[in-house]
């Protein structure tokens, strides 16, 4: 395995945990009772669920093992299979402490990277009280700001934004816009309050971050932790279910974050007689660019986005890329003989337009078709480690499998780097 390189590299897609200390100490104190019952994630040694809007949703996974930050440096995604499921494993520090995070770093061979929320991805949209949310929103903002802190050269960030009221969202726009490691705001593909991304209520959205030169940073999640219904991952999970292929496991462990929630089933798990080891759930393999493709195809392309707000900057990451050329396909041939008929024209040579856009979309090193073409993703594609989740890969693994591809050196500076650094409007570290 390498471990050096010629070029820095840009990790568009890790994730932070958030701690209790944000609900204890950065929420306002008299949204702190409000905020807890709005959005809160309990992990106890036996205990683990997601609140969202009073209601408990408790993990359906093996609480042993929090495959959300279970990853550290030196693992592989054979020995994260083997962990032992009846043994507590710890969450990797790195996940909510920068220090450690920072050295994480250094073993990946990263040297930038921009974070994205877990317990607030899963539930943050469906806050149905728009002014918790608003204080929420900020109150997480305020902490991984003053993460971000401590290497403000090398740690990045998505802003929350309370999309349940749109005049929250512009001033926390506003607000997050004068603060150096907000390169980006969160926007998970879904229906929030029954609209979805294609309502002209996101019209403002998409206005102020172009006009502020703010990233909308896309980023599903399967919605495991509750029973929402606005992605493919929760439909997914009750496909796995009715199928009987996985049997729901609990546990616990020690340390801040043990025990906690677990969006997958364990690889152990065995359905009763008769069944069948299903080995790693229907809704991770699909959902994520199966919410993607249904974001950038609607979003971006069917309700003119690109084209209205055509400086808009915006990365879809963790849901591959590869399939972006078959929906360029599809859509070519839909513009020009199904009429597209909403409140914008639509223009009938989506290829072209998405030639010309700022969109990227996130990559995996393993995708052999980019191995294959780079020259045809070089320019459009963002890596991403997934840092600390189960399935995350380092900066020397995607090198390593892209020098195996004969892909140039360039290109690789491009993909690993150079193309994340600009999106996000950062110099190279």
């Amino acid at each position: 395995m390498i471990t050096k390189k010629r070029f820095s590299v840009f990790d568009a897609d890790s994730h932070i945990v958030e701690p209790p200390q944000l609900w204890n100490e950065y929420l306002d104190p008299e949204y702190r009772t409000l905020g807890k019952q709005a959005l809160w994630r309990e992990e106890g040694a036996i205990n683990s669920y997601l609140k969202i809007n009073g209601k408990m949703f408790r993990d359906t996974g093996n609480g042993n093992i929090p495959r959300h930050a279970i990853w550290r440096p030196g693992m592989t995604w054979d020995s994260v299979g083997e962990l032992d499921p009846d043994t507590p494993h710890a969450a990797n520090e790195g996940s909510w402490e920068p220090q450690a995070r920072l050295r994480d770093m250094d073993d990946m061979g990263v040297d930038q990277t921009f974070m994205y929320p877990t317990w607030f991805a899963e539930g943050f949209h469906l806050i149905e009280d728009p002014d918790t949310a608003y204080a929420l929103a900020r109150a997480y903002n305020d902490w991984i700001a003053e993460f971000c802190r401590v290497a403000p050269d090398r740690l990045f960030a998505a802003a929350m934004v309370p999309l349940q009221n749109m005049d929250f969202a512009i001033e926390e726009l506003g607000r997050v816009s004068q603060i150096p490691c907000f390169r980006g705001a969160f926007i998970r593909p879904m229906f929030i309050e029954e609209r979805y991304f294609t309502h002209p209520y996101y019209d403002p959205l998409w206005a102020e971050l172009e006009r502020r030169d703010i990233t909308a940073a896309v980023h599903p999640t399967p919605g495991l932790w509750n029973p929402e219904w606005t992605s493919h991952g929760p439909f997914c999970e009750k496909v796995n279910g009715r199928l009987g292929q996985a049997n729901f496991l609990s546990g616990g462990g020690g340390g801040p974050f043990a025990g906690g929630g677990v969006a997958e089933r364990s690889i152990s798990t065995i359905a009763g007689a008769g069944g069948a080891a299903l080995g790693h759930p229907i809704a991770p393999i699909l959902s994520y660019w199966l919410d993607n493709h249904m974001f950038v195809a609607s979003t971006l392309i069917g309700f003119t986005v690109m084209q209205r707000y055509p400086d808009m900057k915006v990365v879809v990451s963790h849901g591959k890329a590869s399939w972006m050329e078959e929906v360029l396909e599809k859509m070519e041939a839909s513009t020009r003989v199904i009429p597209l008929v909403h409140h914008y024209p639509v223009r009938t040579d989506p290829e072209q337009m998405w030639d010309e856009g700022r969109v990227m979309l996130g990559f995996d090193a393993e995708e052999r078709l980019i191995q294959e073409l780079p020259h045809t993703f070089e320019a459009k594609v963002v890596w991403g480690s997934r840092y600390p989740h189960h399935d995350t890969t380092t900066a020397w693994d995607a090198i390593q499998t892209l020098e195996n591809a004969d892909v140039e050196e360039q290109s690789i500076d491009r993909m690993m780097g150079a193309n994340a650094a600009e999106q996000f409007g950062l110099g190279r570290s």
